[in-house]
């Protein structure tokens, strides 16, 4: 769906863009910015893949019902790949919000934050009643 996405952003097909980029990397950031964050998406996706295998592997010779740690560990490291994957396909729609003529990304003003502070006041010596000195 995002191989789509990112077709249509870029009206042309991935590896046309891919070999695009690859020739001319500082052509259109906002380009480059897309191949290389498909790229990661594509790696992390095949974390996925290959992490729930070997949970799948190790639930089929489990025994009973109660999970060892080992399985609980795989299947930990699915919950990560999957939340690596995830963000990497979030910052992919992020970049395809960015229209496709605009080399860099639409950024925020970021407000510019004055504060003073406050004047150190002196410290005084105390004063303790009562108390020779």
């Amino acid at each position: 769906m995002l191989a789509e996405q990112i077709e249509t952003h870029f009206a042309m097909t991935l590896p046309e863009l891919a070999r695009a980029v690859k020739a001319a990397p500082h052509a259109h950031a906002g380009a480059t910015n897309v191949v290389h964050a498909y790229g990661l998406l594509t790696q992390a996706q095949s974390a996925v893949e290959k992490t729930e295998d070997a949970l799948l592997a190790a639930l089929e010779t489990a025994v009973g019902e109660i999970l060892d740690d080992p399985v609980m560990g795989l299947a930990q490291q699915v919950n990560e790949a999957v939340e690596v994957r995830d963000a990497r396909a979030e910052r992919l729609r992020f970049l395809l919000d960015v229209p496709a003529g605009k080399p860099e990304m639409r950024t925020r003003p970021v407000p510019r934050l004055t504060t003073t502070l406050p004047a150190a006041v002196p410290a005084q010596p105390a004063r303790i009643s009562g108390v020779a000195r």
